[in-house]
């Protein structure tokens, strides 16, 4: 089970407005309205309609900016991101939940006791493997 530990919860916390933001990632507010622009950080939005950013988003921000200082344009840090989100669709996808584990052991405890009485024989009364 894929639960957040209270770190990651209260990273993920948007709490810092824009001001803020600006002054720990020195980038401008147009800067960052052009990032969210092109789908690189996602903040929330108050009932006002004023952007707040969590921890998260200002690593994100800074990520961006060491990526723009390495020579990368746009479009390659929109494909590392694309590419980051994938992987971790495919782990979400590999990873069993213990719901899923029991489910699978059922199934074949199903399975094997369907076997047991079609041919009549037990499991356990058969020779082990040498």
């Amino acid at each position: 089970m894929n639960v957040m530990t209270e770190k990651e919860l209260q990273r993920s916390k948007s709490v810092l407005p824009i001001g803020t933001v600006m002054r720990l990632t020195e980038l401008s507010a147009r800067q960052i309205r052009y990032y969210e622009e092109q789908g690189l950080v996602i903040p929330t939005r108050t009932e006002g309609n004023r952007r707040l950013y969590s921890l998260n988003d200002i690593d994100r921000l800074l990520e961006i900016k060491d990526y723009l200082t390495e020579g990368i344009n746009m479009a390659g840090i929109k494909e590392i991101y694309d590419q980051q989100r994938k992987r971790a669709a495919e782990r979400k996808e590999e990873t069993l939940t213990d719901n899923d584990v029991r489910q699978v052991l059922h199934d074949e405890f199903l399975n094997i006791s369907g076997m047991e009485r079609t041919s009549g024989t037990s499991l356990h009364s058969q020779k082990p493997l040498e």
